[in-house]
């Protein structure tokens, strides 16, 4: 299945860039479930991110290894790809884009591949996801406003 949202913020892309570190990391996590970040190692191809995800009966880690990331005049973007997933998924591509839009805004892009062990799973997993990284786009505005 396939997730793509576009949210436009008030600073240049490279200046987001630079946002994009451990802080924003948790800062992006919604309320349930609570995720403990375990390693961040950032956004540049072989980097590694370990959460706990903690369901209250039980716990989940997802490890994502980042497989690709580029800077160039008008973008910055990364891929993070699951390595180890929680049992609700059985392959995870995120692809982080942040281009130019203007000198002084610029638009995230969270564009999100994912499968889960069974088909219809899918279509149940697809709402819940969207929400999740929706819930992402007033952080994002918050966040990277102009200064």
């Amino acid at each position: 299945m396939h997730i793509k949202l576009k949210t436009q913020v008030s600073q240049g892309y490279l200046k987001v860039k630079e946002g994009f570190n451990e802080k924003l990391f948790l800062s992006l996590n919604p309320p349930f479930p609570p995720v403990k970040l375990k390693e961040f190692g950032g956004s540049e191809k072989g980097d590694k991110v370990h959460l706990q995800l903690n369901f209250i009966l039980f716990k989940q880690d997802w490890i994502s290894r980042i497989t690709f990331d580029n800077t160039d005049d008008s973008v910055f973007e990364f891929i993070d790809e699951g390595e180890k997933l929680p049992f609700f998924l059985k392959y995870w591509k995120h692809h982080h884009i942040v281009e130019k839009s203007s000198e002084q805004t610029s638009n995230i892009i969270d564009d999100i591949t994912f499968k889960s062990p069974f088909i219809l799973f899918d279509f149940i997993l697809y709402p819940v996801l969207l929400l999740q990284f929706a819930y992402r786009k007033p952080i994002y505005r918050k966040l990277f406003k102009a200064h």
